[in-house]
């Protein structure tokens, strides 16, 4: 058991996030699949995959560590997919807006747990894989730059309402 509550956190909300972000691609997989648009659900599977590899790692983390998952995940995973294939459904500039701003308060997260890792040299191997993951994080983020995201009507407001649900689910997943 991690008798580190910080790092306890950390893994915890990491493993939330990771959670998440794998129903969010899933549901705007589902929508662009029905939607024939196999040049985006191409794109979506690629970073779902990625996902599932951070998701992976942070929950044999929790399980090797013996911490409690957040007991929001049934919401997160049914809000992850309703906010996935509800941008899609709003088109391919939606969807990747979403993608810009969740991987965008990602960054910073993933960034901040960096600093604090910094300052405890006994978890490298952690802190190597969280700076890999925000690396794919980013690689997500430009990918949403590239299909014209910014160029969206809405992308402003968005990005906003996105980054702020991102931000709150960040905040609930590291206590409960």
């Amino acid at each position: 058991m991690n008798k580190n509550p910080e790092l306890s956190e950390m893994i915890r909300v990491n493993h939330a996030g990771e959670f998440g972000a794998k129903q969010i691609y899933a549901g705007q997989i589902k929508i662009f699949g029905h939607k024939k648009q196999q040049d985006m659900v191409d794109e979506f599977t690629h970073m779902k995959d990625q996902e599932d590899i951070h998701f992976e790692y942070f929950d044999q983390k929790i399980k090797d560590q013996q911490i409690r998952p957040t007991i929001m995940q049934p919401l997160w995973k049914v809000g992850g997919f309703a906010l996935g294939a509800i941008t899609a459904m709003m088109g391919k500039k939606a969807a990747m807006t979403c993608t810009m701003a969740v991987e965008e308060v990602i960054d910073e997260h993933y960034q901040s747990q960096l600093t604090y890792l910094d300052q405890h040299e006994d978890h490298v191997e952690l802190s190597h894989k969280i700076e890999q993951f925000r690396q794919e994080e980013l690689e997500h983020k430009n990918t949403g730059a590239g299909h014209g995201a910014e160029d969206y009507f809405l992308h402003k407001p968005l990005m906003k309402i996105i980054k702020n649900i991102s931000k709150a689910a960040i905040m609930i997943s590291k206590k409960i």
